[in-house]
């Protein structure tokens, strides 16, 4: 199973071993005539969407600063070249004056009471948590293009029963109309089936709105202008999903395990912890090597080689408090990282109850949701033969119309909120992954697919 990690490097890197994925590379270009499936849909978002350069590009310059860090290690060597000519006036003479000199020098430090230590641990924390926010960032890049494709199809699912619905309207009417054209019908049914029929072309048109607006919100989402036409899969027949029962003590202990943006959190402790060091360490003597090596000529004086060895010690002894309170300043980030990071442990454990009780709950109400569009299938159809017979009202088969685009309405909206809270569930735990996809359909529920 290919970890958000891994599909985030597959995504930016150029190249990849062949001997390490299996599967076809990503970040391929996509036929836009193609109806997408939501692995396509999230592998284009990670690779189209400026959120994952932007996240890829600050863990390659915290990489840059851990070389810089790396680099205090070694010695510093410099060269020199000068070239002069002087004039000078004697009795009259102007004569010219040439000198030149090539130098070379090194220095290097050997002691600073762990500085450099320091400085370039910090700069590693601040790379693992530059790392694991890159991986925090994908994964709400995941969610966004799980939610925004199935915002789509829940879109599209509502706009056919609108249409549907409207249908019957329409037919409801011209019956209406029929009766009362022979004499045996009502003015006030007329009335009542052109209102609702009414109602129900309005409600398509709502639908029509919502959709060309989650379509826009899909292609933002893949890194694309909102009007760029985006062509999904069609949604296929939902499968009702299993029983999920899990110890929710157990989630979010694995959660608090797997969460990167809580290992985040945890890099920018350590880093904070090293900058107390650096701190310190700034305040305290440095021992440096120096040598030179100068080779010098002009027109007066012979050529010569000058060497040089030095050590020289810096003693820090007075800088107007401007030590210490560097200091308290580093410890005092160090207490806010702190609070940071238990803030957002207790912030998983809300993340991970409230999704598990959201996709509990879905998974009742998109089983509740399908019994209420069977049941109201049957009774729109015993309506509807009652009145054509002249045997029930056309108010029993307008109430049957509603509730049954009510019951349509209500399957679509559960069947998007188990799916989404599904997803939910899997990023809250940081577990959000290319297993959780599934076919792309609108649900494909297995419960071993669940975290």
């Amino acid at each position: 199973m290919k970890t958000i990690h891994a599909l985030l490097l597959m995504c930016l890197l150029t190249a990849v071993e062949a001997a390490a994925v299996e599967a076809p590379q990503p970040c391929q270009p996509v036929d836009e005539n193609k109806a997408l499936g939501l692995p396509d849909v999230v592998e284009l978002a990670l690779c189209g969407n400026p959120q994952t350069r932007q996240v890829w590009a600050s863990a390659r310059y915290q990489e840059a600063q851990v070389a810089i860090a790396r680099a205090a290690y070694l010695p510093n060597v410099s060269g020199s070249a000068s070239a002069s000519r002087t004039w000078s006036d004697r009795a009259g003479t102007v004569s010219p004056l040439d000198s030149k000199s090539v130098g070379l020098s090194l220095s290097y430090l050997l002691f600073d009471f762990g500085g450099r230590s320091a400085t370039l641990e910090n700069a590693r924390q601040l790379l693992a948590a530059a790392v694991a926010t890159q991986d925090s960032t994908v994964q709400s890049l995941f969610l966004s293009a799980v939610q925004a494709f199935y915002q789509v199809q829940a879109a599209e699912a509502t706009l056919a029963s609108a249409k549907e619905a409207e249908r019957s309207s329409q037919e409801s009417l011209k019956a209406a109309t029929l009766r009362f054209s022979v004499g045996s019908g009502a003015p006030a049914d007329k009335l009542q089936a052109q209102t609702a029929y009414s109602q129900a072309s309005y409600n398509r048109i709502q639908a029509e709105g919502a959709l060309r607006t989650a379509q826009g919100n899909l292609a933002n989402v893949l890194g694309w202008d909102a009007d760029h036409a985006v062509n999904l899969l069609a949604a296929s027949s939902i499968e009702l999903p299993m029983d999920f029962e899990r110890n929710v003590a157990d989630l979010i202990a694995q959660a608090r395990q797997r969460r990167p943006d809580l290992a985040a959190a945890q890099a920018q402790v350590n880093a904070a912890r090293a900058n107390v060091d650096v701190a310190r360490a700034a305040d305290l003597p440095t021992l440096n090597f120096g040598a030179t090596a100068t080779n010098s000529r002009s027109d007066v004086l012979t050529a010569g080689n000058a060497y040089a060895l030095s050590l020289s010690l810096n003693v820090p002894l007075y800088s107007g408090g401007a030590a210490s309170n560097r200091i308290y300043a580093a410890e005092a980030q160090v207490e806010s990282s702190q609070a940071q990071r238990d803030k957002l442990q207790h912030q998983i454990a809300l993340d991970v109850w409230n999704a598990y009780q959201n996709l509990q709950s879905a998974s009742q109400s998109l089983r509740s949701s399908a019994d209420l569009v069977n049941s109201a299938e049957q009774a729109e159809r015993v309506a509807s033969a009652r009145y054509q017979a002249g045997l029930g009202s056309l108010l029993d088969v307008l109430v049957a119309q509603s509730n049954l685009a009510s019951a349509r309405q209500q399957r679509v909206q559960s069947s998007y909120n188990w799916n989404i809270y599904r997803a939910t569930l899997a990023q809250a735990m940081g577990m959000l992954d290319a297993g959780l996809l599934g076919a792309g359909t609108v649900a494909q529920p297995k419960e071993k697919s669940l975290p």
